[in-house]
């Protein structure tokens, strides 16, 4: 059997930009003009669109990475939503209405959303040739890539995937994979924060959040023929950081609680399947082999790498680096300067910031740089290192 690595990247706004330190690392312990490395690439909300940038450039992967860096290095919020006065109040205003309205039974206001992520279509079109994913595959370099989004109207976490003739779709409880010619619509669709960025049509469903109701983020990897994993999480792995008494007993702000609710889709759904899979492995390890071929079950190799500090801390550190529209918007739900910080970290878009994740996910891989290297099957080497 062909074994094959596939990578998966979790979402979680401008979280995402940790998965680019580690993939910078991953790139300096690979040779120079090395190919992708992982044949099969799995994207959910924001960690799709660095899936489908290491798609399109699966040709050379440190071309890939060091194009994702300098993106992120120079992201301004201004580049994923609208931060201009009336964008942002007028949006505002228009959600406080549809949520009265539909209150009232009526819902006369359509495609609302507390913020306009209008720039980052536009961006899109701008910087992501979608039609290059194919290229890659054609020329064997990319085995299949998905992207996850949640179906409002369906309630089913829908994988579309790109990739060669001999996948094929699969339906299971709650979740299905759909072969289509991804797009920057399936981008923007898997990267919509619930309530904070519009819902898009895709096939005359709207679609949301990859990370919602997406119970088994490992089994689209799995589906599209990988046999080991990596991982690229975007929340902190390890002990829960200590909580202060008068914290604890502080009333709980709005954008107190909508981030511990981001922090459910994101965190949850993930841990539970890492569980769930080495459960697996567990009992196939005592399982005979022609048990195990009758059951069907496969042992696979995973590999995690997550913040080693809490990323809501880093967060707080950079609030004054938001337009001051937004850091507006954010008091007046109470997320301003400390309470709330958690949902900051999810739309605090800006350079700065940025580049203390993406720091902070370089020295995170580079502490595992021999794990990282056993698992990918790479030999150490000489490497002077990515430009700046």
């Amino acid at each position: 059997m062909e074994q094959r690595t596939g990578l998966i990247l979790t979402g979680g706004g401008a979280r995402a930009a940790y998965q680019v330190g580690v993939l910078k690392a991953i790139a300096e312990l690979l040779p120079r003009r090395a190919c992708n490395p992982f044949p099969v690439i799995c994207g959910t909300s924001a960690g799709s669109l660095n899936a489908a940038t290491l798609a399109v450039n699966a040709r050379n992967f440190r071309k890939g990475v060091r194009y994702l860096d300098n993106i992120w290095k120079n992201f301004h919020a201004s580049q994923v939503y609208r931060t201009d006065v009336l964008g942002v109040f007028n949006n505002t205003a228009l959600w406080l209405a549809g949520l009265f309205l539909s209150g009232l039974g009526i819902n006369r206001l359509r495609h609302v959303s507390l913020l306009d992520n209008s720039p980052l279509t536009e961006l899109l079109e701008e910087v992501m040739p979608c039609e290059k994913i194919q290229s890659s595959i054609d020329a064997g370099l990319l085995h299949a890539l998905s992207i996850t989004a949640s179906g409002y109207g369906s309630g089913q976490s829908v994988t579309f995937f790109q990739g060669v003739e001999q996948l094929v779709p699969w339906r299971r409880a709650r979740r299905l994979g759909i072969r289509t010619q991804i797009e920057n619509k399936h981008l923007l669709a898997s990267a919509a924060l619930p309530f904070i960025f519009p819902a898009t049509m895709i096939n005359r469903e709207y679609f949301g959040d990859g990370s919602m109701r997406q119970i088994a983020p490992i089994g689209a990897a799995l589906h599209l023929g990988a046999t080991r994993v990596m991982v690229i999480g975007v929340t902190t792995n390890g002990a829960i950081p200590q909580t202060s008494r008068s914290e604890l007993n502080e009333y709980p702000t709005l954008a107190h609680i909508a981030g511990h609710a981001l922090n459910s889709i994101f965190l949850d759904n993930m841990e539970v399947d890492l569980e769930r899979v080495r459960t697996i492995n567990n009992l196939a390890a005592m399982m005979p082999e022609e048990v195990r071929e009758r059951a069907n079950l496969k042992h696979v190799e995973m590999l995690v790498v997550s913040p080693s500090q809490p990323i809501e801390k880093i967060a707080e550190q950079y609030a004054a680096e938001l337009p001051w529209t937004i850091r507006l918007l954010l008091r007046m739900v109470g997320a301003m300067p400390h309470s709330g910080a958690i949902l900051l970290s999810y739309l605090l878009s800006e350079g700065k910031y940025c580049r203390a994740l993406i720091d902070l996910g370089y020295q995170d891989a580079m502490l595992r740089r021999e794990e990282i290297q056993r698992f990918l099957d790479v030999q150490p080497h000489q490497d002077s290192g990515m430009p700046q």
